[in-house]
């Protein structure tokens, strides 16, 4: 009979078993906790004590920034194989969470107890180049945001955006609405929905109600 850590055990060794040691894929087993989270589900908010940190098995985790008059940024996001760093920086200062995460479709991942994340440290180099490594991309990720903020055009910005999603999604017919983007890329609807319009009479993409196409990747 298979069980709930036979099943876990598979999806460790599916997905990192050539990452993490078998002592290590074994305390993940005994300690992680495994969930399937549906698409648009608030995963962490701004101000949450962080008790558990994710191991992303699959889908995709859009990680957002707010500033205090509530306008919002999307700055990366999270794929199978990833994990948020900031997270670990939270969970071991114990400090609450500077970022919103949001899943964009649906997606499956591990949570590893706050408790474990120190001890394991300590006790496995492979989770800690892991969490190097893991912390490495997370900040280039952010400096590429901050480079889109300060670079381009915003045009250019949106077309990246645009570009950036369907890899994400998986599907080069995205499912969005122009005030969702507009929140993403912190400006108005009515800057995004006269730049897709240009954008779709220069033929990279189409335009349909509440969906864009986007062919030329």
């Amino acid at each position: 009979m298979t069980t709930d850590k036979d099943i876990l055990r598979e999806k460790l060794n599916n997905h990192f078993a050539t990452i993490f040691e078998d002592e290590l894929i074994d305390e993940i087993i005994e300690n992680g906790i495994l969930r399937k989270i549906e698409s648009n589900e608030l995963l962490i908010d701004i101000g949450d004590k962080m008790t558990h940190i994710p191991l992303i098995l699959s889908g995709a985790v859009k990680i957002i920034r707010e500033d205090d008059k509530g306008d919002e940024i999307a700055l990366y996001f999270l794929e199978k194989g990833d994990t948020c760093a900031i997270s670990f920086i939270n969970c071991l200062h114990k400090t609450e969470s500077i970022f919103r995460g949001v899943t964009e479709r649906e997606t499956e991942s591990i949570f590893i107890p706050v408790d474990k994340i120190d001890q394991w440290l300590k006790n496995y180099e492979s989770w800690r180049h892991f969490i190097i490594d893991s912390y490495h991309m997370r900040l280039l990720e952010m400096v590429e945001s901050i480079d889109s903020l300060a670079f381009m055009k915003l045009d250019d910005r949106l077309l990246k955006y645009l570009t950036d999603k369907v890899k994400i999604m998986k599907d080069n017919v995205l499912k969005i609405t122009h005030q969702d983007i507009a929140d993403d890329l912190n400006t108005s609807r009515v800057v995004v929905s006269r730049l897709l319009k240009i954008l779709e009479k220069e033929g990279k993409i189409k335009i349909r109600r509440n969906r864009i196409i986007i062919d030329n990747i």
